[in-house]
């Protein structure tokens, strides 16, 4: 098949935008990306739209990639609106990199935007119900139970004030895996605290300020064992990437092709109905082992990763689910300092949803842009040396005991 290649991402700034909307902030990611990939927008063949919120909390039920790109002067190309709930961005992708792998398009644009910070009770009561729709609502209740029961028998404190579903869920799944494997609250810490340090020393985060694990712990008890230091905010933000195949590159000049970053592998996978602790069926762990079979390497070989930290758990699980750690030792990999800046395999520079923050639609293609700035050596003070190999991994919704949908990527440096 064609080989795919990254020529261009570009991202908002993440965070509370309260003069933004869903059309300015796709304007300004998908002119970022196109600038940094040296195209017009009428070079464009397709356009793959990320959004899962908008419908819910803005009424803008149909076609909302149409309206939000001819807000940001792409018209006339096939538009194709993706909702994949937090995996919407890296879904988008993963059909990007396929069309142009196909041969169906030469060069393809993957957009994801998302408005959640609203001023008003209404539109932010709204917010919180979307996540609602990302279990099965006619058994959501049964859902949730049955993930709480994991971890049951673990003690801890209630959470306090309000919060998403999705809390609940990866609070329960925490608790399963330190009644497992004896995971704490400390090394819990430690990830989020390596997270806000790394989010320092990047403008594009929602939160830019360090923090030691001694004040994540300190932090806002949400559902046990998290604190709010340890959880993604609700944020507003787009990211995009401009994607082509060898045709593709062959007609850009020189200076694009140079910083051109390889699409080594995007698999995507769906849940499968299975026992919470058959660990390698899980969907992460499905979709990494095709990722990486499908690019020829091994977890050794890759240099960093950006994974889905909707909370600290859930770093600590994708390492170990994606090979970077063995399974119950994604807690002693953090205090090992090898994921910070400097470490043997560094994860989340960006800083993480944690503290990038989290407009669910734009996630997966924050990540994106991140490793592909990585992969060309251009991510200044949190650049990682000699990065040659990046994975990513992005999901979505809630089906059983795990993700409804999940995406992982390989990146590589050299073209």
């Amino acid at each position: 098949m064609d080989p795919v290649y990254v020529i261009g991402t570009s991202m908002t700034r993440f965070g509370p935008l309260p003069e933004a909307g869903v059309k300015s902030l796709t304007r300004e990611a998908v002119g970022g990306a196109l600038a940094d990939a040296a195209l017009p927008a009428a070079a464009v063949e397709a356009v793959f739209f990320a959004n899962a919120t908008q419908g819910v909390v803005e009424g803008q039920v149909s076609t909302p990639g149409q309206f939000a790109l001819h807000a940001a002067g792409v018209t006339g190309v096939p538009v194709v609106n993706v909702e994949n709930a937090c995996a919407s961005a890296a879904t988008a992708f993963w059909l990007a990199c396929t069309q142009v792998r196909s041969g169906g398009a030469d060069t393809v644009l993957a957009v994801g935007a998302e408005k959640m910070v609203y001023p008003g009770p209404d539109r932010a009561a709204r917010v919180f119900d979307s996540f609602l729709g990302a279990l099965d609502v006619e058994r959501a209740q049964e859902s949730l139970d049955r993930v709480l029961a994991l971890g049951a028998d673990v003690p801890g404190r209630s959470g306090e004030g309000r919060r998403t579903v999705m809390m609940d869920l990866y609070a329960g799944l925490c608790r399963a895996h330190m009644r497992r494997f004896g995971t704490t609250r400390e090394q819990l810490a430690l990830i989020a605290s390596k997270n806000h340090g790394h989010a320092a020393l990047n403008d594009k985060c929602h939160y830019d300020r360090p923090m030691s694990p001694e004040q994540v712990l300190a932090g806002r008890p949400l559902a046990y064992p998290l604190t709010v230091p340890m959880c993604a905010p609700l944020s507003d933000g787009a990211a995009a990437a401009v994607v082509c195949n060898r045709s593709g590159l062959d007609r850009l000049p020189r200076a694009v092709r140079s910083r051109a970053v390889r699409v080594r592998a995007c698999e995507l996978r769906s849940a499968t109905d299975r026992a919470w602790d058959d660990f390698d069926r899980h969907v992460v762990r499905r979709a990494a082992l095709a990722a990486y079979e499908r690019a020829g390497v091994r977890a050794e070989q890759v240099d960093l990763a950006e994974v889905h930290d909707a909370a600290a758990f859930g770093e600590l699980f994708a390492a170990e689910l994606l090979g970077l750690a063995p399974l119950g030792g994604g807690g002693r990999l953090a205090e090992s300092g090898d994921t910070r800046l400097g470490g043997a395999i560094p994860i989340n520079t960006s800083g993480g949803l944690e503290s990038r923050g989290h407009p669910i639609g734009a996630t997966g293609l924050a990540q994106i842009h991140e490793l592909v700035t990585q992969l060309r050596g251009e991510a200044g003070a949190r650049q990682v040396r000699d990065a040659s190999v990046g994975v990513q991994e992005n999901g979505g919704a809630f089906l059983g005991v795990e993700e409804a949908a999940a995406v992982v990527t390989v990146l590589s440096s050299g073209g």
